[in-house]
């Protein structure tokens, strides 16, 4: 009982006080410095502070206080300011002071007042989301997180904090120490930036000054997640490595694409448990975290993804698991570790994305193992985001984009069905086309940008390489066909859409696969779980229908086309091969739009491997 009327008495004489101040300072300082700030004059408010000696700095306290309770206002300003008008050890007690002030202003508000600040309940909707994701922490921690983490105000932070069962003596001693990180940013900043006007110091290091205090406070974040938030948790989808990094794809992509979930049927289920998904655009792993944001999903990622020692390391922590693309290795090992370690695991099984905008054959079945794991599939598909970001594609195109939970195997139906069974059902849930019923449509001047890269061959006359882009058509050197991409990025004329031309490439090359031999001259590098860790060297590599064959003055080797199952490749660059555990990334000397042509070719032999196989099975 005493302890709580102690609590109410500072906070009351602490509100006391600061109405006093307002009012003492309001005419010749209050109103003068809010003037500048609006007018963003910061020249103008450090000679004011200056002028007004005590009382300059008493006014830094009660804007820092009031900004606090009126989250609206930013309070960057007057910390800057503070920064350029004191010395550091000045500028520092005011400022946290002044937050001290607010925080304590606003705790009388919400428990004495029971005050809903409803101006900040955007701020108040992320904070809860943040404690939803975390409700095993205490509320100082999160406190202290989002203190560092410069995304939520101060006082939106404050007025959550009060309306939790925190006692005032924690949470003001969490305010007064949380924000010092903030705090000493801003204010050597405003240091460096006095320095800087007064011609003491270069332009070059005010800008390093500004990016290590940003370093700075980031290493604080992590720091803190690493070692107290997430402590014990390394490894898995709830260490500190993994939530930062969902959080920046989240900051990333939020703004930038219009995201609709349908998680209908999916509810009741819970983790551990399988999730497939069709792999359309580079950023189909945010779509599956935005639609899984009530789990902690591990991902099986690309090996090469994790292959530098600071991503190795990163992937680690988070509970990433790689896998070596089209390629034999523990991943299913690591991936049967997650699950009974309760989390769930996100396969993207096409191994690659998507070419043409359909479905990639799924060449690596896992069926089998999903039968045996006995944890719930589930199937999820993705339609609209691969006109957004294809593969042939630089730039990222805004739109909707739709995830929906297609299908839920339940461990007693994988029991009770076939392994083919399954697969057909995994091949009917991620099945897609982009070009039916397009869901996007885009005003872009230059929408066939890249498109070449990938119909690398002109579908009415047959020559290779002579399709080139402009605005939004596709036209070709050697003949002059032109076909036009209308909004929906279908072709006006008889082809009718993207996938059509590529099913006449395929027809042409297909036409020809008996005799087709591609060789051509390459730069390799060469990545290897020893040291040293990258090697780069000259090459010569050729194909044909029985080997892929590599020969530099250092190796030489060869891969039966069988064992090739399909190469990932990035369009107009590279494609890679895996070769005694090795990864090799070929870059063409000359004309790289030929990757696309490599690829494809191990496409049809294995179409036609699977067609002569069914042809036996019939006979």
């Amino acid at each position: 009982m005493k302890k709580k009327w102690i609590e109410k008495t500072v906070i009351l004489v602490s509100l006391a006080g600061a109405l006093f101040l307002f009012a003492f300072f309001l005419k010749d300082v209050m109103i003068p410095l809010f003037s500048m700030q609006l007018n963003n004059d910061v020249e103008g408010a450090k000679e004011l502070l200056i002028s007004k000696g005590a009382a300059g700095g008493a006014a830094v306290a009660l804007i820092e206080a009031l900004q606090m309770v009126v989250i609206f206002i930013p309070a960057e300003f007057i910390q800057v300011t503070s920064g350029l008008s004191y010395p550091f050890y000045i500028a520092l007690p005011l400022c946290d002071l002044g937050v001290c002030l607010g925080a304590s202003i606003i705790f009388l508000l919400v428990r004495v007042f029971r005050f809903d600040a409803g101006r900040s309940k955007k701020n108040k909707d992320q904070i809860e989301r943040m404690a939803a994701d975390n409700k095993e922490k205490k509320v100082w921690m999160l406190m202290y997180l989002l203190f560092i983490t410069p995304i939520v105000p101060f006082g939106a932070i404050c007025y959550y904090a009060s309306s939790t069962d925190i006692r005032y003596r924690r949470y003001i001693l969490t305010v007064a120490t949380g924000v010092i990180p903030s705090i000493i940013t801003s204010n050597l900043i405003g240091a460096g930036a006095r320095a800087f006007i007064m011609n003491a110091l270069p332009l070059w290091v005010l800008v390093l000054i500004i990016i290590a205090m940003m370093a700075l406070l980031f290493v604080l974040l992590w720091l803190f997640l690493d070692k107290i938030y997430f402590k014990g948790k390394d490894g898995t989808p709830e260490s500190a490595a993994c939530f930062l990094a969902m959080k920046i794809a989240a900051l990333w992509r939020k703004h930038s694409v219009r995201l609709h979930i349908d998680d209908e049927k999916m509810k009741g289920i819970e983790a551990p448990f399988v999730m497939l998904c069709n792999h359309v655009s580079f950023y189909d792993f945010y779509y599956v975290l935005e639609l899984l944001k009530d789990y902690k999903p591990a991902y099986i990622i690309n090996h090469h993804i994790t292959s530098a020692p600071v991503l190795r390391h990163f992937s680690k922590k988070a509970g990433m698991i790689p896998k070596k693309m089209f390629y034999r290795d523990t991943a299913a090992v690591k991936m049967l570790r997650t699950l009974r370690s309760g989390y769930p695991v996100v396969v993207f099984p096409e191994g690659r994305l998507s070419i043409d905008g359909r479905s990639s054959p799924i060449v690596e079945s896992a069926a089998s193992a999903y039968k045996k794991f006995g944890y719930p599939l589930v199937l999820a598909n993705i339609s609209g985001g691969y006109f957004t970001y294809p593969k042939w594609r630089g730039k990222f195109y805004r739109g909707d984009v739709t995830i929906s939970v297609r299908r839920v195997l339940m461990p007693d139906d994988l029991r009770q069905m076939s392994v083919r069974q399954i697969e057909q059902a995994i091949e009917q849930a991620l099945s897609y086309n982009a070009s039916d019923n397009p869901v996007n449509r885009f005003h872009k001047k230059n929408k066939a940008r890249g498109l070449n890269h990938m119909l690398y061959r002109c579908a009415d006359c047959g020559e290779l390489y002579t399709t080139q882009t402009k605005h939004s058509d596709l036209y070709c050197t050697a003949c002059g066909s032109v076909h036009h991409l209308d909004d929906s990025y279908l072709f006006t004329d008889s082809i009718g859409s993207i996938p059509g031309y590529y099913d006449r490439i395929k027809e042409l090359e297909r036409r020809d696969l008996a005799e087709t031999e591609l060789k051509a001259e390459m730069n390799v590098k060469i990545f290897s779980d020893k040291k040293p860790r990258v090697r780069k060297e000259k090459g010569v590599c050729s194909l044909n229908r029985e080997a892929f064959y590599y020969s530099s003055d250092q190796i030489r080797f060869s891969v039966p086309t069988e064992k090739i199952p399909a190469l990932a490749f990035s369009c107009n660059k590279e494609f890679e091969i895996y070769y005694n555990n090795e990864q090799y990334y070929f870059y063409p000397v000359e004309n790289p739009r030929q990757v696309m042509r490599w690829s494809l070719i191990i496409d049809l032999l294995r179409e036609e491997r699977i067609s002569r196989e069914k042809g036996k099975i019939s006979d």
